[in-house]
């Protein structure tokens, strides 16, 4: 440690350096022991501008969509909200930037966005080659296939032949290359621009399958004249963690969203919810719970927030279980299972796990 930080030293010292500068004793605190820094250039930027841009997908019901009042909503929607009550105190402080599966990467390079919440999945290309990194999972998904129940298909290894839409660009458009050629099958790609056009172009009969994550297959058959006449197929072909994105190069912005999304996913476990928040934090003699709502410990300052930041995006939007039923689950259009989106405890347990909050 001495040797490296005398080298340090002489690097930056220039043609100032005394002879002994490499023996010379610090005068600030010692780096092996002193806390690391946690300024978030991020983080500064929205305070100074007030508001957090938050990266969405243009229009998928049940994810991020607009009413007919022009209101954002959706289960990404919704975590934005969190995250900006988190950080600034108020939910509202957010601007939704609709970005398509070919902008949102370098949306987040060139600082038009602060993170990206898009329905993306998490790979190992993404955080080498498109210089961002990934905060966590919300979203637990797969890719499947939709067709037309009249075509009578038990599974999508009876496609022989069979066009496919699917989205250009996008982990969806690799998979179904991958399904197919893996098994010795023939198909067609259909190409669409985003998941409208393919949805589009599956209602106009342009091709026999619509490919995409199932959530998104679900988005779109809501959306059909007659949904009942269309079915996902049970063949699961891919893993799909969906999560937030945020720049490569702010660490300390990264575990922000990180925590926060984590706060929400403990809340749910801990039976912390938008309306009993408050109440919790004043009554509840569980440490784990008084550790999140602020009443103990310096957990929110340590992330250069305040002390009720967990809380303020639990009484924002509500815990994940709240989130998850009101977008797309039971108390929604969609009605999609919690199924591995359930918590680790539940019964039967899911894969949503929250780290420590300690």
């Amino acid at each position: 440690m001495t040797l490296a930080f005398g080298l340090l030293l002489a690097a930056c010292g220039g043609g100032d350096r005394s002879e002994d500068a490499e023996t010379t004793e610090p005068t600030g605190p010692d780096p092996a022991t002193a806390a690391p820094d946690f300024t978030s250039p991020t983080l500064q930027a929205i305070r100074r501008r007030g508001r957090l841009n938050c990266g969405v997908h243009e229009g998928l019901v049940g994810f991020a969509y607009t009413d007919n009042r022009g209101q954002w909503r959706g289960f990404d929607a919704d975590f934005c909200r969190a995250l900006a009550a988190a950080i600034l105190g108020d939910p509202d402080k957010v601007r939704f930037v609709p970005v398509t599966s070919a902008q949102r990467f370098n949306a987040l390079r060139n600082g038009r966005i602060d993170v990206l919440w898009r329905a993306t999945s998490w790979t190992l290309s993404r955080e080498s080659q498109e210089g961002v990194r990934f905060a966590g999972i919300n979203y637990y998904d797969g890719q499947g296939f939709l067709v037309r129940r009249s075509l009578d298909l038990a599974s999508a290894q009876e496609m022989n032949g069979a066009r496919v839409c699917v989205q250009r660009d996008t982990t969806s458009e690799l998979n179904v290359a991958d399904f197919f050629r893996a098994r010795g099958i023939e198909y067609r790609a259909v190409m669409a621009a985003n998941e409208e056009e393919a949805r589009s172009a599956y209602a106009r009969e342009d091709c026999d399958a619509f490919s995409a994550d199932i959530s998104a297959l679900a988005a779109a058959r809501s959306l059909l004249p007659n949904p009942e006449q269309h079915a996902i197929l049970p063949d699961v072909i891919s893993k799909e963690p969906l999560g937030p994105a945020v720049r490569r190069g702010d660490e300390a912005w990264t575990s922000i969203v990180r925590w926060t999304l984590n706060a929400l996913i403990l809340a749910e476990e801990l039976g912390v919810t938008q309306t009993n928040a408050e109440q919790m934090a004043e009554d509840s003699r569980d440490p784990r719970i008084r550790r999140l709502l602020g009443d103990e410990g310096e957990l929110g300052p340590s992330l250069g927030l305040s002390k009720t930041w967990a809380k303020d995006a639990i009484e924002a939007t509500g815990n994940y279980g709240e989130i998850f039923d009101r977008n797309i689950g039971p108390n929604s259009p969609l009605d999609l299972a919690r199924g591995l989106n359930a918590q680790w405890s539940a019964r039967p347990g899911g894969l949503i796990y929250a780290l420590p909050i300690r």
